[in-house]
């Protein structure tokens, strides 16, 4: 709770009081841990008492009411920045008016930057730009043939998967298995009622490998490092749970939606005073090696990890609830191997159709979710591929990347040197943005962008929900500010837009490099934030 000092002069009496702020840390869905910090107020503003008659019965004069110049507000970022706790790192700012373009604030707004999860918002903007809001992901059935009069698929199911998302517990309020479900729902009203062959995963509408090149090994464990596939389900993790047991006893791990697509090796023990649980997931394998201590009655682990080959999952899952439904499936499950081709002439048995990109996008900024985001770049490069004519050629993320580029030189009017792009999330380090550039797309998709009511609502609102779900509480910040969140190790940043309390929406974004501490980071992008906020001066008159 932000306690407000206000200063207030009477005719007789001064009184000052000053408060000071401190941090606190929490959990966001950026992929890491993001500290957040309550922002330190402004200077105090100037409330003056009604004045008293004077003899004969006229008033005193009322002093007129004083609000913030343009120079005094930059002079207040100006001296936050030099703050000794982040004085040593690189802040790159460019702080702009929505309306007129005018520049209010810059710090190397040329100079390139580490955006972290700031990249998503190129990604995202060129997939609603050249995707539309309406478009919509598919997953399709096929056969040999129609199912007969009994309702029997004489031979094998072929699921082609197309990089589906929303079969995902985010889009079922935590359910593993509704996103599945609703396929069998397409089968079962098709008429499906036996398979005599096998369930056949069909990963061919993507082609390259499902992890980025430029990412590093000690993210790929966990959920936020999870892979690209053509069948996904379940953000392509499984949540783990470990929990102590009785003294010098095994630790109980359990695995969730489906604990056989992995084996354990666990030689974790309860017992002891401090936990030493180590918990390592093998990087090509559904391998999961659990070790160490965890005193008896302790707090149990609970984490989500990357799977590789998620397809086996979405096939295996796919077959229980079959036959849950009463549907009967002969074989067993497989993935067809890469590079072989499908035949041509099988049959559509059903479709599944994903929500709308507009709800996906939302699904994906406010939480920073990297796997869809990577998704959304592999789709833009596989709809260039299949619409663009003859002559494409190159990976799905190659062609996706030069689809973004596209995007941005031509609509927006960045310049080609100013985005430096490997991956669609931003978890490479290898990618480098300019401030300015990041504000440029902000302008365009506000102001020029025919989905541009789209775009605001995919951004994560200041105190409302998520990853600044927890930042800006009680200040003019909450509920105000819309944008996008990014965080790495020794990176912070933060765009979108703003409206002061004069009234004007600016468009801002702030990139931190190299300050070792988080919430160094954070407190003074959330300082920068609230003092625009409660600027009550006018930028674009001064």
């Amino acid at each position: 709770m932000r306690v407000r000092t206000f200063l207030f002069f009477t005719l007789s009496i001064s009184l000052w009081l000053t408060a000071f702020f401190g941090s606190v840390h929490v959990v966001n869905a950026d992929g890491f841990i993001e500290p957040t910090t309550t922002p330190t107020p402004p200077r105090p503003r100037v409330v003056v008492t009604s004045p008293s008659p004077l003899p004969g019965g006229t008033q005193s004069p009322t002093p007129a009411k004083q609000v913030q110049t343009l120079a005094s507000l930059q002079s207040e970022i100006r001296g936050r920045m030099l703050s000794a706790n982040v004085a040593r790192g690189r802040v790159g700012i460019k702080i702009l008016s929505l309306t007129s373009g005018k520049v209010i604030f810059e710090s190397e707004p040329e100079k390139y930057f580490t955006p972290a999860s700031n990249m998503k918002n190129f990604t995202v903007a060129a997939a609603l730009e050249r995707l539309g809001p309406n478009f919509r992901f598919e997953t399709q059935a096929f056969a040999a043939s129609l199912p007969d009069s009994s309702g029997t698929i004489n031979g094998d199911l072929r699921i082609l998967g197309g990089g589906d998302v929303s079969v995902s517990t985010a889009f079922y309020n935590g359910d593993y298995y509704k996103g599945v479900d609703a396929l069998v729902d397409k089968l079962e009203k098709a008429g499906v009622k036996k398979i005599t062959g096998s369930l056949v995963g069909d990963l061919s509408y993507f082609s390259g490998f499902e992890i980025p090149e430029t990412w590093e090994w000690d993210d790929l464990q966990w959920y936020f490092g999870a892979g690209v596939t053509a069948l996904p389900i379940n953000d392509n993790a499984v949540d783990v749970k470990v929990s102590a047991t009785r003294s010098g006893q095994p630790c109980d791990v359990r695995i969730l939606p489906l604990a056989t697509v992995f084996a354990v090796n666990n030689t974790c023990t309860t017992g002891g005073s401090d936990s030493t649980l180590s918990i390592t997931k093998r990087l090509d394998r559904n391998v999961l090696d659990v070790s160490g201590k965890m005193p008896t009655g302790g707090r149990p682990w609970e984490g989500s990890i990357a799977v590789t080959q998620p397809a086996e999952i979405f096939l295996a899952i796919l077959k229980e609830r079959l036959i849950a439904r009463g549907i009967v499936v002969g074989g067993d499950t497989r993935i067809l191997p890469a590079g072989i081709s499908t035949p041509a002439t099988q049959t559509p048995i059903a479709t599944l159709l994903s929500p709308p990109l507009s709800a996906i996008a939302a699904k994906t900024m406010k939480p920073s979710q990297n796997m869809y985001t990577e998704t959304l770049l592999w789709t833009l490069g596989e709809q260039k591929r299949r619409n663009g004519g003859t002559g494409i050629s190159g990976s799905s993320s190659a062609i996706g990347l030069a689809a973004v580029k596209d995007f941005l030189t031509k609509d927006v009017g960045i310049t080609a040197d100013s985005v430096v792009q490997h991956d669609g999330s931003g978890m490479s380090r290898h990618d480098l943005v300019t401030p300015s550039a990041v504000a440029a797309l902000y302008v365009y998709m506000a102001k020029t962008s025919k989905n541009a009511q789209v775009w605001r609502d995919s951004l994560a609102v200041g105190g409302v929900d998520g990853t600044l779900k927890r930042r800006f509480a009680g200040t003019l910040v909450s509920g105000n500010f819309r944008g996008k969140t990014g965080t790495l190790d020794q990176v912070s940043a933060l765009s979108g837009y703003v409206r002061t309390a004069g009234g004007e929406e600016l468009v801002l974004s702030i990139l931190v490099n190299n300050v070792p501490l988080s919430r160094d980071r954070i407190s003074l992008i959330d300082d920068i934030v609230v003092a625009l906020a409660k600027f009550d001066g006018k930028v674009d008159d001064q």
